[in-house]
């Protein structure tokens, strides 16, 4: 994949762009694994997505926020693998055939920023501790062992998917889900106690590592 950066107004494809691999958190569709193949310490996933006629070997899709590479491609079905650092800190580890996956392709440059800036690098997974029917929306209550923040009304991404931060505490944090988004993504599939990935707001982590949190 090229990777163009710009200096000044020109682009330069030689210098270090943080757009490299960007995504928005705005789930595209819900992918099927089909069939998984373990080869050492690799495990090959096969998904089943509605979008694989237009991907191409070496394209980057988002996994549940977690950014795989495509290696091949067969019908509708495409092919991706994940590591064992990868396997130990993301739930892909716990996938099994049939299990429902948030897919999101790269960012168009020229795209909409509908969700906000996601790198598709899970920083740590999150359990799902309480689920609340609030008439017309859910409640999802996740905690998490990492020493990331979480601000009010701040982003965070959860398998993928962009979403605000309510009650925000310390190890903890709820998001509300409307009907499409619980509808169109694997929140209908999350249970209590299943876990989920987690990537923190770019921002925020470099502002806490700044002020050295």
């Amino acid at each position: 994949m090229s990777r163009i950066s710009f200096i000044g107004n020109v682009p330069h494809r030689n210098a270090i762009s943080i757009f490299t691999y960007m995504f928005t958190g705005i789930i595209e569709q819900l992918g099927i694994v089909s069939a998984i193949h373990r080869e050492g310490t690799n495990v090959h996933f096969t998904i089943d997505a509605a979008f694989t006629h237009e991907l191409k070997i070496d394209q980057s899709v988002a996994h549940n926020g977690c950014c795989l590479t495509v290696v091949d491609i067969h019908g509708s079905t495409y092919t991706v693998t994940a590591i064992h650092e990868t396997l130990q800190k993301t739930n892909l580890g716990s996938w099994n055939v049939g299990t429902k996956v948030n897919l999101e392709r790269c960012m168009l440059m020229n795209g909409r920023l509908d969700g906000h800036i996601v790198q598709g690098h899970v920083d740590t997974t999150g359990v799902c501790m309480r689920i609340e029917d609030q008439d017309g929306s859910w409640k999802f209550t996740f905690q998490y062992s990492t020493e990331q923040v979480t601000v009010e009304k701040g982003s965070i991404t959860v398998n993928g998917t962009s979403l605000t931060v309510v009650d925000s505490k310390p190890n903890e944090f709820s998001v509300c889900i409307i009907p499409y988004t619980y509808d169109h993504t694997n929140f209908h599939a999350i249970a209590l106690g299943e876990m989920v990935n987690l990537e923190f707001d770019i921002i925020g982590k470099y502002v806490a590592k700044l002020l050295g949190k």
